[in-house]
């Protein structure tokens, strides 16, 4: 039986609106083949009072890493930024900050303990303390990449926290410094929804075992050296400044080739997987409410609603006026344009995960106590946004 869906709530004029979070890229210098162009040393004049407050941010050229940088400086921290040296430096999201006075990045790399000591030391150097924050959002965090490179996902998910950890101990900085370290929901696995702090654990891909060691690690740290570390549990969050390969933007940043003729089939993997979206900079707030608490705490962050993937794409393709008609079970799945008869996705078992988690949702309740924390963007206002940027923005690939 045909299934129309117009996904229409998701694209109303209604309800709040919101500013685009388009920037257009800086234009920078060409650096010297031979010669690298070096990160810039900050190092601020004595006679200029510096900010009481700092952090550092791993992972700060990333979709969360940005917003929260942009959230650190505006309550007047300075923020040191752990970039990773490679031949194209991912700046793309962070190009606005590059020159703010209080906006620092260090070449490093979570996978080289002795070059992450360093590059600590070299902030307490410039700060002359040590930060007081430190969130470890840098990871290999695309799931099904954690099947073809499973090592690679451990060293830099599961060891890499550990070497920051172990650092700040060495350091003698567990006085002083508060880390976040950045869970997932996927932990959780085949857990039956929904999952809270009390869920069992029970992860089903390397990405998911890698977070759990770092995770129980974090636990460890916090009980026999009384470091202040916390785990967030964030379940999908999402923005325009997503990477394209994960679903959401690859979905809405379809649309928009679809419409410019950029594009000829969406092709998508299991649509009935379901999962808890919410937007990214809710979830960054909500990771610097955790370290400004009194006692250190594991907290569940999530919408506490869970969409399929298919229920995304109809509100997506809606909000660019294409309502869809899906025909078909499993890989012979298609959903086509209700107007024309075009279809426009088609089911592609290349994206298939081993072993599949069906269905994620949270439950925040105790975040929202404890923090006082209340998502400001709701799902239908994510999809609206993220499909505007990319209907009028082709170039931003993140």
């Amino acid at each position: 039986m045909d299934t129309v869906s117009s996904g229409r709530a998701a694209c109303s004029t209604g309800g709040r609106t919101k500013k685009k979070e388009i920037t257009k890229p800086m234009e920078l210098p060409e650096p010297s083949v031979t010669e690298p162009t070096p990160l810039a040393e900050p190092t601020p004049p004595a006679a200029i009072s510096r900010p009481a407050v700092s952090a550092l941010i791993t992972g700060v050229s990333g979709q969360d890493g940005s917003y929260l940088a942009e959230f650190l400086l505006a309550q007047h921290y300075t923020v040191h930024g752990l970039i990773r040296r490679c031949s194209h430096v991912p700046t793309e999201r962070i190009e606005h900050l590059l020159n703010h006075p209080r906006f620092h990045l260090h070449y490093g790399d979570l996978t080289d303990p002795q070059n992450l000591y360093e590059v600590l030391r070299k902030v307490e150097r410039l700060d002359g303390r040590p930060p007081r924050e430190i969130y470890n959002l840098a990871a290999q965090s695309h799931v099904h990449v954690s099947f073809v490179m499973p090592y690679y996902t451990a060293q830099v998910d599961a060891l890499g926290q550990l070497s920051l950890l172990n650092a700040v101990k060495e350091l003698q900085w567990i006085p002083h410094t508060r880390v976040y370290f950045a869970g997932t929901s996927e932990m959780f696995g085949s857990s039956p929804p929904p999952q809270n702090e009390q869920t069992p654990f029970h992860p089903r891909s390397p990405y998911a075992v890698a977070k759990l060691y770092a995770y129980w690690i974090t636990v460890n740290y916090r009980e026999a050296y009384g470091l202040f570390a916390v785990n967030g549990i964030l379940f999908n969050h999402e923005s325009p400044r997503r990477h394209v390969s994960f679903v959401t933007r690859k979905i809405t940043r379809a649309v928009g080739q679809l419409q410019r003729g950029e594009l000829d089939v969406l092709r998508l993997g299991n649509l009935n997987a379901k999962r808890d979206w919410g937007h990214s900079r809710d979830y960054v707030r909500a990771m610097w409410l955790m370290l400004q608490q009194e006692t250190p705490r594991d907290l569940v962050l999530g919408m506490g609603e869970s969409h399929t993937v298919r229920e995304f794409v109809v509100k997506a393709f809606a909000c660019a006026g294409v309502h869809l008609r899906f025909r078909g079970t499993g890989v012979d799945e298609i959903a086509e344009d209700c107007a024309t008869g075009r279809v426009l996705v088609r089911v592609d078992p290349r994206y298939f995960r081993p072993s599949e988690v069906e269905n994620l949702q949270a439950d925040p309740t105790l975040a929202r106590q404890v923090l006082d924390w209340t998502p400001e963007y709701s799902f239908d206002d994510l999809v609206r946004e993220m499909v505007q940027h990319d209907l009028h923005v082709s170039h931003h690939d993140y």
